[in-house]
């Protein structure tokens, strides 16, 4: 049969579907073009410049060979075109200046921990990250089990645990991604902690949302539940506490309000629903009623097209890295069911996350 002819595919077809490809294919040389002005602390030097940065001035403060200074603007050029700096010409000179965007200033190494975003970007880029994902062919064909575990014979935290600075590189893009979270909701959706005399954050890390929600509220105690080896050690204040245990075996603090941020797309359905009854007993322990708020990705076809890039690809990251999974809202429904909850409601929308209130 033949593959190719005008009744098939026209050549403008032909030569959109070859760019779409094409495209895909060199993808990794913007992001890994992104991660070398990184490095090189370009978005900090233009900030601390305080204006507009010509081409020379910024090749003058780098830490790069002069054979290679040439190199720089042809970088910095795909940059501009993605959004990541602009230029424009200072009082008719005929060199350009860089500055940052909105998208670069999450870039940079000072300034309010709400918009260091740089460990969250560079995390996702570890050769060790994605590495694994180079053999997912492969893993499809064998019953082990993780993309981790059959690249590497260990768990994804197995992995990082192997190398301390990546450790210390994803607990930081997690704390960067909570901090960013609670300005947002803290901002812009204060009235969903509003009623609440009590708060347990379940997998709640180190404590950085309960730190921001009991600083906004004094009057709301806040409980971060996790791992013994994640709170160990940790400070506790007046109205922030830290117990360990384990979300599934052991019980959760009775308490009015239940924080779950992004835990729920790690673990398959029926660890999910395991997780959201214990949180519905630890709320109606309680007695006073209550919410359990989940912060986590809900699919939509309303989504912008980026949106829903973000959440099919991170689909896929759970499904190999943890067999977990994003949702979307009938799954998410059939979930929140199933546990015993009565009613829920979507509050907002938060970039490529909801925030959902669920009700027992």
């Amino acid at each position: 049969m033949e593959v190719f002819s005008e009744e098939v595919m026209s050549s403008s077809e032909l030569l959109q579907a070859h760019s779409l490809l094409w495209s895909n294919s060199v993808h990794i040389v913007r992001n890994l073009s992104l991660k070398c002005v990184i490095e090189l602390g370009i978005p900090d030097i233009i900030h601390k410049h305080d204006q507009p940065i010509s081409l020379s001035k910024l090749i003058s403060a780098l830490p790069i060979h002069p054979s290679k200074a040439h190199c720089i603007y042809r970088i910095m050029r795909i940059l501009v075109h993605s959004g990541f700096f602009s230029t424009r010409k200072l009082n008719g000179e005929e060199e350009e200046s860089y500055s940052l965007t909105n998208v670069s200033r999450l870039l940079l190494s000072d300034g309010p921990a709400f918009i260091k975003m740089k460990s969250f970007f560079l995390f996702h880029l570890l050769p060790e990250v994605a590495a694994p994902w180079h053999s997912l062919s492969t893993w499809l064909q064998h019953s082990d089990g993780t993309t981790f575990e059959h690249g590497n014979g260990k768990n994804f935290w197995d992995c990082l645990a192997d190398e301390p600075k990546h450790i210390h590189l994803f607990n930081e893009a997690m704390a960067n991604d909570s901090q960013l979270i609670a300005k947002v909701i803290l901002t812009e959706y204060k009235n969903v902690f509003e009623g609440l005399e009590t708060l347990v954050d379940v997998g709640g890390g180190t404590g950085t949302m309960a730190k921001a929600i009991a600083s906004t509220f004094p009057h709301i105690k806040c409980t971060v539940f996790d791992l013994p080896h994640v709170v160990a050690n940790l400070e506790a204040t007046d109205n922030l506490n830290f117990i360990g245990g384990n979300m599934f075996t052991d019980t959760i603090p009775p308490t009015d309000g239940i924080l779950l941020k992004w835990i729920l797309h790690d673990w398959n359905d029926e660890d999910s629903v395991s997780i959201l009854k214990r949180c519905r007993e630890a709320i109606l322990r309680n007695g006073k009623g209550g919410k359990v708020i989940v912060i986590e990705m809900v699919i939509e076809n309303q989504n912008t097209n980026e949106i829903t890039g973000i959440q099919l690809s991170y689909d896929v990251m759970m499904m190999g890295s943890f067999f977990g999974k994003e949702r979307n809202l009938v799954e998410w429904e059939k979930l929140f069911f199933e546990a015993g909850f009565s009613h829920y409601k979507i509050n907002a929308k938060m970039g490529a996350r909801s925030l959902i209130e669920l009700y027992p």
